[in-house]
Order: C-alpha cells, then sequence, then structure tokens
C-alpha cells in the first residue's frame, strides 16, 4: 500500500477553478488507457460542459494534503424500464502513484450517494476490457459485469451523416 494508506482523501465537486487540474487529470488518464491520440477537447470546452449556462455532466476532484490525486466526471442517465433517473460514470482516475490508498473507493462512494440522494435507480460505466486492475477493483465493490450488453458509438462522419 502506499503511503497515502494512512491518510484520508477529501473528495470534493469540482469548481470552475479545477477546470486546469481536471484537464490534466483527463490527458493522464488517457495516457494510462493508451489513448492520448483521442484527446481532443479542450479546457474551454470542459469548462463550458461542467459550468456553463446548461451544465452536461459534474466532476469531483479527490486530493491528499490538497493535491489532486483523482477525479470521478458523471452525468445523468434515464432507465424507461424503471422510469427513474441514473447515473453515468464516464470516468474514475486515481494518478498512478496513489493507487491502492482507497482514494478510487471514496471517489466511486462519493458518486454513489449522490445516485441515492437524488433517487436514481442505478450507477453504470463501462472499463476496458484489458484494465485488469479496474476490473477487479470494481467487482470487489460488487459491481455486475453486464456481458450481454455491448457499447455503440456514432461520432464523426458518421453521425453527421446519420444527423443530416
Amino acid at each position: 500500500m502506499p503511503a497515502d494508506s494512512d491518510r484520508t482523501p477529501i473528495v470534493r465537486p469540482a469548481s470552475p477553478g479545477d477546470v486546469d487540474t481536471l484537464y490534466e487529470l483527463i490527458v493522464a488518464l488517457a495516457e494510462y488507457e493508451r489513448l492520448r491520440h483521442k484527446v481532443t477537447g479542450t479546457r474551454e470546452l470542459l469548462e463550458t460542459a461542467l459550468f456553463g449556462p446548461r451544465p452536461h455532466a459534474e466532476a469531483l476532484i479527490a486530493t491528499l494534503d490538497s493535491d489532486p490525486v483523482g477525479f470521478a466526471l458523471f452525468f445523468h442517465t434515464f432507465s424507461t424500464f424503471v422510469c427513474r433517473p441514473g447515473l453515468w460514470l464516464e470516468d474514475l482516475f486515481v494518478v498512478p502513484e496513489h493507487r491502492r490508498g482507497g482514494i478510487g473507493r471514496a471517489l466511486l462512494s462519493h458518486v454513489a450517494a449522490v445516485a441515492v440522494k437524488r433517487g436514481c435507480a442505478r450507477l453504470e460505466w463501462s472499463a476496458l476490457g484489458w484494465n485488469e486492475p479496474a476490473l477487479s477493483f470494481y467487482a470487489a465493490l460488487g459491481a455486475e459485469t453486464l456481458e450481454d450488453w455491448r457499447t455503440l458509438r456514432l461520432d464523426g462522419a458518421a453521425l453527421r451523416a446519420l444527423g443530416s
């Protein structure tokens, strides 16, 4: 366990002053997931998405001794089957040197508490199939892997073609 294990992380909602930090953590996540080339968003787009006139997502920052060590970004979904909202956890990331110290659990617990408080029926997310440490972590928390479901995506030219 890292030296952090005897320190309690502080998890708080992100504020507009955290946009640069969040963006840096997003880039670090993309590098970890071997997807840095997919980061095309900007700090300005992130700020608008989180704090603009119509926010599309929310973020949490985890700190140790006021140093940012992780984040979670989530947004609302809706289940037609249960006729209730849910939360989608888009990203959960803890910088590598601070993993295994309870920070990921603290972030996920905070998102789960938001879901419970808001009357959400579920909290869902996806994880890369090769990321065994993350998959094991989620399984230990009681998360169910939905093997029958596949994530589908339209973006770029295909999205524009269908939307035209």
